[in-house]
């Protein structure tokens, strides 16, 4: 039953977190007054005037808080919009609406998990429509399937536009001044929206974060009725991610030469969760094993979700043991695969992925920026652990985490620096 002041869909009995999620997950007028009635309204205004803020759009971690082993701490709610362009350019009155459009969420709100963070960026599809290709500079092949056991949709949207937030109520704000629903944003005029630019095409929404899984697991697909996800993990799946040592810096996935130097890639995929058997049959011993790596599991290096971990996963001195730890143990863990994708040590991709119930299915929006596609791809092969499979290590089963996830859909991005993110061509020169 929905109760009054929520949007349908929208259970009235539902904590404040929980209540939030499902309202940016609706969306809409209601969702964004439902929200609005939950959660603080006072949000700061920017103090940073667009142009002055990083021309890298995805410089988003010197603005974003920090655990205290400086892990950053990623906003809680997150929208995704995949947008079809309906203009006739695009046009130099087209860019200045889009650009009008951007900067007016951006003055609305500061930069950073109180305010708001966004990028956007375009697709293969939409650079097909001119005569010139990018620059080498740019590796922006077509999505595609990345391993024998996936069959997923690829994405052929022309723009997604990623924004995100601690407080859902801005995010829904931002997209409603964005798709012209709004006059007004946080007291800010809008001053362009996406109307007759854009249309959106589809719309993914999702949040990470200590707690929220857990407060969102009820009713969902894919995990079970007993509701195991523990109290203290950011992800459906029990455990912590995203450490600093074993993220790509944002200098290290910046492309660096020609003339979108300083924009990056962005590789998005869709997955569903199948967590069954991961909480009722798999011990606790088994998940850290696959989250991680065998030594993790045999010496009880892991707390909780993990945070006892500090700044890294711990990891590397498992790396080069993955090919013993699949003939001795049967197991390979899924950060110890991952972690072989490296150059001259560190990682090269920045994760920035969450979870979601959207369609009231468990899943996973796996966001990643890199330099190159094509160290997405070096990076998904590593974890994919093809040269692993032997005897108990089979292409989904001890391999990881691969046999609780479905990829359902699959994109490409290119995501230019600041400077030019209003309809770019590929020959900005």
């Amino acid at each position: 039953m929905t109760g009054s002041g929520s949007p349908p869909g929208v259970a009235r009995g539902l904590s404040r977190r929980a209540f939030v999620r499902t309202a940016v997950a609706i969306g809409g007028a209601s969702a964004l007054a439902a929200c609005m009635g939950r959660e603080d309204a006072d949000v700061p205004q920017a103090d940073l005037a667009p142009e002055e803020r990083p021309d890298r759009q995805h410089a988003w971690n010197e603005y974003l808080a920090a655990d205290d082993h400086g892990n950053v701490t990623p906003p809680e709610h997150h929208l995704l919009l995949g947008l079809e362009y309906v203009g006739d350019g695009p046009s130099g009155e087209e860019r200045t609406r889009l650009e009008d459009a951007l900067a007016s969420v951006e003055r609305a709100y500061r930069y950073g998990n109180d305010g708001l963070v966004l990028t956007i960026g375009y697709g293969p599809a939409y650079f097909d429509r001119f005569d010139d290709a990018l620059p080498e500079s740019v590796d922006l092949p077509e999505p595609e399937a990345l391993t024998p056991i996936e069959d997923p949709e690829l994405d052929g949207f022309d723009a997604l536009v990623h924004l995100a937030s601690d407080r859902g109520h801005v995010v829904l704000s931002a997209e409603e001044a964005l798709t012209g629903e709004l006059d007004e944003v946080n007291g800010i005029g809008v001053e362009g929206t996406f109307e007759d630019v854009f249309e959106v095409a589809d719309r993914r929404t999702g949040f990470i974060g200590d707690g929220l899984p857990a407060k969102n697991q009820e009713g969902i697909r894919g995990i079970p009725n007993s509701e195991p996800v523990p109290e203290d993990a950011p992800l459906f799946m029990g455990f912590k991610s995203g450490f600093k040592r074993n993220q790509a810096s944002e200098d290290r996935v910046t492309i660096e030469d020609g003339p979108f130097a300083g924009g990056t890639t962005t590789h998005l995929s869709k997955i569903h969760l199948h967590l069954d058997q991961w909480y009722e049959q798999d011990s606790r011993e088994q998940r850290v094993a696959k989250m991680f790596c065998p030594a993790h599991a045999a010496e009880n290096r892991v707390e909780g979700a993990g945070h006892n971990l500090g700044n890294a996963s711990g990891v590397e001195d498992c790396i080069d043991r993955a090919e013993e730890d699949a003939r001795t143990s049967g197991i390979v863990g899924h950060a110890q695969k991952a972690g072989r994708a490296r150059e001259d040590g560190d990682p090269i991709i920045l994760r920035r992925d969450f979870n979601s119930t959207d369609d009231d299915q468990a899943g996973l929006h796996f966001l990643a920026h890199q330099r190159s596609i094509a160290d997405f791809v070096a990076t998904r092969e590593a974890m994919t652990g093809s040269d692993l499979t032997d005897g108990a290590v089979g292409a989904r089963t001890n391999n990881g985490i691969l046999q609780y996830m479905t990829v359902r859909n699959r994109a490409n991005y290119f995501v230019p620096p600041r400077r030019l993110r209003a309809l770019p061509s590929p020959n900005p020169e």
